[in-house]
């Protein structure tokens, strides 16, 4: 059975970063750089490599950085073309004229209220929905693993990893059904379940490829887990009526929304880097020996 390929990604970027303050005051949290490049770069390069034609940001204010970080920098490349400088490290960074589209946000009503911002743009296709927060890194990377796994199955494929069971009050829930392999069906997602409730330690990771109808149902959204539309309870009303499956990721995950786990990020993307890795790999057995 062929479906309708996803074309389109949605990048909810309009949080305003308050666990990285003083760093978010001025700047956007998506711009914080893991190494040399912006959490916000990562996830639209993964996407880029799934396929996706078209990025469409849901911003609110204070995201001007952003948007100029993917706009051409006249000034930047001709000095760099006059010092006979190399601009690959910018070039890729450009789409094409028309191909970001910036929606804004106006009140932080949650994950559910900022994808359904962009439903005019979505409109009757499927599409993928990546949180810039969690830094996904493999080969394929996870959306072009899940891109493939719904050439498939079709239908609604979210994110899937393991987290210790003490862990599992912080996240979105999967209740599974059936596995194949990275596949497991969902029965039921839960968002933040009480401790001890979980019927899995299966969480989902900030990847989700989904129907449009997830929209319809956002268009009368009801208040959840904090006080905010939830995505995850629009989510389960699709479940039972389409196919809905998670998908475990073969690569590495890092929670970038924390400190801890972007310091881990900046480590061990640095250690991998060839042209830095000795060095940083040097000063860490120093510092820790």
């Amino acid at each position: 059975m062929t479906f309708k390929r996803v074309r389109k990604a949605v990048f909810p970027v309009a949080g305003l970063g308050t666990r990285f303050l003083p760093a978010t005051k001025s700047m956007p949290k998506e711009m914080l750089t893991v190494v040399d490049k912006p959490l916000i770069q990562y996830a639209v390069e993964e996407a880029l490599e799934a396929g996706v034609e078209q990025i469409i940001f849901v911003t609110g204010r204070g995201k001007g950085a952003l948007e100029d970080h993917f706009d051409v920098s006249y000034e930047l490349e001709d000095t760099m073309r006059g010092r006979g400088k190399s601009l690959a490290a910018i070039e890729g960074i450009r789409q094409k004229p028309g191909s970001p589209v910036y929606i804004r946000q106006q009140e932080p009503l949650g994950l559910g209220h900022a994808v359904w911002c962009a439903r005019e743009i979505v409109g009757d296709e499927p599409f993928a929905v990546l949180l810039p927060d969690e830094l996904m890194v493999g080969a394929p990377g996870f959306l072009a693993q899940m891109v493939k796994a719904y050439e498939r199955v079709g239908g609604n494929l979210i994110g899937a990893l393991e987290v210790p069971p003490e862990d599992t009050d912080k996240y979105g829930i999967i209740t599974p059904g059936g596995i194949d392999g990275p596949l497991t069906e969902v029965l039921e997602v839960i968002e933040k379940p009480a401790k001890g409730t979980a019927k899995s330690n299966l969480m989902t990771p900030g990847r989700y490829i989904l129907q449009p109808e997830v929209m319809r149902i956002l268009d009368n959204p009801v208040k959840g887990a904090g006080g905010e539309i939830q995505l995850t309870d629009a989510m389960a009303q699709l479940i039972g009526k389409q196919p809905f499956h998670g998908y475990t990721f073969s690569g590495d995950r890092y929670d970038c929304g924390d400190k801890a786990g972007f310091i881990q990020a900046n480590l061990a993307l640095a250690l991998a880097r060839p042209d830095i890795g000795p060095a940083v790999r040097g000063f860490a057995e120093r510092l820790l020996g």
